[in-house]
C-alpha cells in the first residue's frame, strides 16, 4: 500500500501544512527589499569644485565598493545642484558571464539613480551584488559632493 493512503492521515497532514507554508513563505522571501540608508542629493556647495567648468558642475568619484564578484566604483556629474551623469568606473569584467550581465544593469542603474536623483534605487534581478557596490558607490559619491 502506497505510505500516502488513509491508513496515514497525520503523514499527509504534516505535509499538507509544509506546502501551504512554503506557498506562503516563498512569495515573500522574493521581494525586492529598499535601501533605507540612501539619502537625496544634497545641494551644492556656492562654486563647484572638482573637474569641471566654472558653471557650477562638478565631477566626483565614489569609492570603490568590493563585492563578491569584484569592485565597483561611480563617477557623479553634478550640474547646478542635480545629477546629470553617472559613469561605472570599475565593474566586474573578469569573464564572459560578468560582462553580460553587467551589459544590460549598469544602464538600468544608470537610468534609476538619475531619475531618482540619488542612491535609492532598485536592485537589478540578476545583479545583486553589482547592484548593491553600485548603490554604495553612488552613495560614498554623492556624500562627497555635500562637503
Amino acid at each position: 500500500m502506497h505510505p500516502l493512503r488513509k491508513n496515514r492521515p497525520l503523514r499527509r497532514t504534516v505535509l499538507a501544512c509544509a506546502a501551504a507554508v512554503a506557498a506562503t513563505v516563498l512569495p515573500l522571501s522574493l521581494k525586492p527589499h529598499t535601501n533605507p540608508g540612501a539619502t537625496a542629493v544634497p545641494p551644492p556647495a556656492s562654486s563647484g569644485t572638482g573637474s569641471g567648468s566654472g558653471s557650477g558642475s562638478r565631477t566626483v568619484t565614489g569609492d570603490t565598493e568590493r563585492t563578491r564578484w569584484g569592485p565597483v566604483q561611480v563617477r557623479i556629474t553634478l550640474e547646478a545642484g542635480r545629477l546629470t551623469d553617472v559613469t561605472a568606473v570599475r565593474h566586474p569584467s573578469d569573464n564572459p558571464r560578468d560582462r553580460e550581465i553587467n551589459a544590460y544593469a549598469l544602464p538600468r542603474l544608470r537610468a534609476e539613480a538619475l531619475a531618482a536623483q540619488n542612491a535609492d534605487i532598485d536592485t537589478v534581478s540578476g545583479a545583486t551584488y553589482t547592484s548593491t557596490g553600485y548603490r554604495q558607490s553612488l552613495q560614498s559619491a554623492l556624500d562627497s559632493a555635500a562637503r
